[in-house]
């Protein structure tokens, strides 16, 4: 599915504004409004000088632009050349955003973290890239039970921060209303996809039921791994009805997943017909 989110890298930029990025950038060096109460007043400490404007750095950032959206090897070598060129650039943060999208695209799923969290660090709301780490991380877990736990903490706290941010964003006056509804969207289907995923693997069902419910009702791509997700979840919660619905709905979405969904169909059906279905 990573070919839905081919777009994402052309609007990396997109996503660094919906983080408030762009204003971090232009305030991150402003003074905090000093407080009128004198007993609480600090001593003032200089704000950092903002970076000189760098013409060989605008150049390098604008190579990385420009390159192919779907170039993502060469958007990754171009990105890891000028982190390593210019790394107090100001177009850090806005970097790491876009490389956290061009790993995951690769299906570099440990560099995808660990540019990830840098993103995260840099920008802590960067909303696209807390639901991709939220979405990826469980989905490729670790085979080692110790590290598994603490990727599970991990995407847990990605996801659940994705959906508390999500709709407290503004809206930026160049998108639509439809756009901006659309993006968020899509974000929260990832966060509340990679959630019900979290629940799955600890073995809570019926709250992965409930995410991953939500995940698919907001996506306006509907991802197949999520339907299929949602199917095991009613199904071990005794809702064989809606397990089939699910499973039925994965099958009907063509790539790599209708054989094992319309299995499941079957699987379901035969539950619900030799077994008492739990109410709802």
């Amino acid at each position: 599915m990573r070919s839905r989110y081919v777009a994402w890298i052309a609007a990396a930029a997109l996503a660094f504004l919906l983080a408030g990025g762009a204003t971090k950038l232009s305030a991150q060096y402003g003074q905090e409004k000093p407080s009128l109460d004198k007993s609480k007043q600090q001593p003032a400490t200089p704000a950092p000088a903002t970076p000189p404007v760098n013409v060989e750095e605008d150049a390098a950032f604008k190579a990385y632009q420009d390159a192919p959206p779907a170039d993502f090897a060469k958007k990754a070598q171009l990105g890891e050349e000028f982190l390593q060129k210019f790394p107090q650039s100001r177009y850090v943060p806005a970097m790491y955003s876009s490389l956290t999208l061009v790993y995951y695209s690769l299906g570099q799923v440990q560099k995808m973290t660990e540019m990830g969290a840098k993103s995260i660090a840099a920008t802590p709301n960067d909303v696209q890239v807390l639901a991709i780490l939220g979405q990826t991380i469980p989905r490729a877990l670790s085979k080692d039970s110790a590290v598994a736990i603490k990727q599970l903490e991990q995407a847990e706290q990605y996801a659940k921060k994705a959906i508390e941010v999500a709709p407290t964003l503004p809206k930026p006056a160049s998108l639509t209303d439809e756009s901006f509804a659309a993006a968020k969207n899509t974000v929260l289907a990832m966060a509340h996809g990679g959630l019900g995923l979290v629940y799955i693997h600890r073995q809570k069902f019926g709250e992965a039921v409930t995410e991953l419910d939500q995940a698919v009702k907001m996506d306006t791509q509907p991802d197949p791994v999520n339907y299929y997700l949602l199917g095991l979840a009613n199904e071990k919660t005794s809702h064989f009805d809606d397990a089939a619905s699910a499973f039925t709905k994965c099958a009907g979405i063509p790539g790599q997943m209708q054989a094992v969904c319309k299995a499941g169909v079957e699987e379901a059906k035969k539950l619900a017909a030799t077994q008492l279905s739990a109410p709802k």
